[in-house]
């Protein structure tokens, strides 16, 4: 054993070693910042900038990556798939950032893989001039690369608010971002609203998402509302759908974001095999490049706006979207609503403009004291040849300059480099001009960095500039939920007549009363046979009562049809049963009317409402579903209008009717005593007459012993 194991408390390995990473993955990896990018998003399109491709022509996917690498350590693959989603060809985003040739795959496509970095091209897209137009003013910090051989930004000055123009996720240590992505148009409209009054309610202005994929958002005015004040949520879009009557087809040409062609077909390929939808004969992709399109062949008679109901609420074609806008403000991370994103970015948006500011004054104000300088020398332009002629060496014509007009160093310097062919009227007329404007440009840049007003102003007017430039109509339409034709339940479901079997071995058959015309012998496994048969519909609901009082739920349609020559499902194996526990009867109903008939070897039977057993959250499992201190001896399902028959084991039978037993609302109530027993004989089973009309025929005609009460 080693004696030199190093014992250490693990909150302090925690906070040693795991809180560090997860650090790292909060701040540096998984979450977005208020320019709308994360780390690896920043790094590829630095790198795109620098390499002229804002202006140039493309250059190979291949050259990009490997230039990215410089500033991002991750290998090309992770590179190369950022640079994928950022491509208008990819589709992924409403505003793409960069701009590509070749096959870039399509995010509503999970098989439509992307094409090697060697064989596609790539620049960035035009409206990345308003994402770096002001990087080389000082409107950013810059920081040192991986290594310290480069320098790259903390932030991009960009000038519309991306974060909320572009869909975003994320996936940290202990948190999560998802920000769905708004009409650019809406976004600055909000914007612009909410630089001239910070009260504005800018949900005015942005109505609801809007993906690069389309669909449709059911919308509910006061759910969307919450969720954009909060940041968090969730709400439901929808594809889009044409029907074309001639060709008996569906057409769907969008799809959610959150999903995949792919998906979709899939899951309606399952739903048909399964048998629950049986109005489809094809399911297609014929997405080409005119862009998506997902066909559906109907059955002739096929209601199609009933089937694409269905299809809503058991296919991806109807998804939800879960917002989470967790974004790292000054490294932090905090989940916002849009207003107070759109506050953020509008606070860094004027960081931005004053940073730029300060760096144009400080550089014209340099302008403007080389050009005083020169001024000063222009009075006497003889007098500042004839000091640079007589100067005997070269080091002292500047201080000699320096001493006699009484300017700076610098002034000097610029005065001494001064071309001869410059000493002209015209030169000199227009430097005299220059000073001018620059003195008014000084002025006029220093009283817009001053005035928080102004600098809202400029911000106002990029923003129209932007939204003029590359504003476009809302791709996702909007359908108030009042409006969803949300059918029934029972109609999505398919509505037929079934005759169902339960054998002693406990196997269930399920079986159209088409296909039993048609069939032979019921086959049944070795030593079986059928104890109960109930026709019913395949809406109903299926009540199975077991040996140990439990009763058991089903829905009907959820069980595959079967044939005669078919064993039929094993109801243990489904209904996951208690080990012993044997189904003894059962019911099938759709509205839960009537009463079940308990019978027990005391001679007393329970009456109870068959909706004691309707549950609003559809349990599978109802324990004590009747008296459970009794064994019982029949189950029936009965209406006041029907006859019981009570057998005792010594072959007397009583008739019973059902109106003279009194109703019990509890499940497992103590039944009311309805036939004399004695210490030896107790009643053997429990039967509704119109299910033995026959024996009661034959023992009348024997003289049997038969005693009728309530009759």
């Amino acid at each position: 054993m080693n004696k030199h194991v190093l014992k250490q408390r693990i909150t302090d390995t925690l906070e040693n070693n795991y809180m560090p990473y997860a650090m790292s993955v909060i701040v540096s990896r998984a979450l977005p910042e208020i320019d709308g990018f994360k780390p690896s998003h920043r790094k590829l399109l630095y790198t795109m900038y620098k390499m002229n491709l804002i202006k140039g022509v493309r250059t190979k996917s291949a050259n990009i990556v490997g230039q990215t690498m410089k500033l991002n350590p991750h290998g090309d693959a992770a590179i190369y798939e950022t640079m994928v989603r950022l491509t208008k060809g990819n589709g992924a985003l409403n505003v793409p950032l960069v701009d590509s040739k070749g096959n870039f795959g399509k995010v509503y496509s999970r098989d439509m893989a992307y094409a090697a970095a060697r064989y596609t091209e790539a620049k960035l897209s035009e409206v990345c001039s308003e994402v770096f137009g002001d990087i080389e003013e000082n409107a950013v910090d810059f920081v040192d690369n991986y290594d310290g051989t480069l320098k790259e930004p903390v932030l991009l000055p960009t000038r519309f608010p991306n974060i909320l123009v572009n869909p975003n996720q994320g996936i940290a240590v202990g948190m999560a971002s998802n920000i769905c992505s708004f009409n650019l148009s809406e976004i600055c409209d909000a914007t612009i609203a909410y630089l001239k009054d910070e009260d504005v309610d800018v949900l005015q202005y942005i109505l609801a998402p809007d993906f690069p994929t389309g669909g449709t958002i059911i919308y509910d005015e006061a759910e969307m509302i919450s969720i954009l004040e909060a940041g968090k949520g969730s709400f439901k879009v929808r594809a889009k759908y044409t029907y074309y009557k001639k060709e008996n087809c569906i057409e769907i040409t969008e799809i959610p974001y959150t999903t995949t062609v792919e998906a979709i077909i899939d899951k309606i390929e399952e739903l048909v095999k399964a048998g629950k939808i049986k109005e489809i004969n094809d399911v297609r992709d014929e997405t080409d490049l005119s862009g998506l399109k997902l066909t559906i062949d109907l059955k002739r008679s096929t209601d199609s706006e009933l089937l694409m109901q269905k299809l809503f609420k058991a296919t991806p074609l109807e998804d939800s979207f879960s917002c989470n806008f967790n974004i790292l403000i000054d490294g932090m991370p905090r989940v916002m609503g849009v207003k107070e994103v759109i506050s953020e970015w509008c606070k860094f948006r004027q960081d931005c403009i004053v940073r730029k500011y300060n760096f144009t004054i400080e550089k014209l104000e340099k302008r403007y004291h080389l050009l005083l300088g020169l001024k000063q020398i222009l009075l006497d332009i003889d007098k500042a040849v004839e000091i640079v002629r007589h100067t005997e060496k070269e080091k002292e014509v500047v201080p000699n300059l320096m001493a006699y007009f009484d300017i700076s160093e610098m002034q000097a310097e610029y005065v001494a480099e001064i071309k001869l062919r410059h000493l002209n009227k015209q030169y000199i007329l227009e430097t005299l001009k220059e000073l001018e404007t620059l003195e008014k440009e000084i002025a006029r840049l220093k009283d817009i960095v001053a005035n928080p007003r102004k600098v809202r102003k400029v911000i106002s007017d990029e923003l129209k500039q932007v939204q003029k430039k590359y504003g476009t109509p809302r791709l996702t339409e909007l359908l108030h939920h009042t409006e969803v034709v949300r059918p029934k339940k029972e109609e999505l479901i398919e509505d037929y007549n079934v005759r169902l079997f339960l054998t002693d071995h406990q196997y269930l058959k399920k079986i159209t009363l088409v296909s039993l015309r048609s069939s032979g012998e019921q086959k049944l496994k070795e030593n079986d046979v059928i104890i109960q048969e109930y026709e019913t519909s395949n809406r109903s609901d299926l009540l199975l009562f077991t040996n140990k009082c439990n009763v058991y739920k089903l829905k009907l349609h959820d069980i595959e049809d079967t044939k005669a020559s078919q064993f039929g499902v094993y109801l243990p194996n489904l209904l996951d049963m208690e080990e012993g526990e044997q189904i003894i009867s059962m019911h099938a109903t759709a509205d839960y009317r009537g009463y079940m008939a308990f019978g027990f070897d005391t001679g007393k039977v329970t009456k109870v409402p068959v909706n004691v057993y309707e549950t609003k959250t559809n349990r599978k499992k109802l324990i004590k579903a009747f008296y459970g201190k009794s064994p019982c001896v029949g189950i029936s399902y009965v209406t006041n209008e029907d006859v019981l028959a009570l057998t005792r084991e010594d072959g007397k039978t009583a008739y019973v009717a059902v109106s003279s037993i009194e109703e019990k609302q509890k499940k497992d109530a103590n039944g009311t005593l309805t036939l004399t027993i004695t210490k030896k004989i107790g009643m053997k089973r429990l039967m509704k007459v119109q299910e033995i009309t026959e024996e009661i025929s034959s023992k009348v005609a024997t003289d049997l012993p038969v005693s009728v009460r309530g009759l």
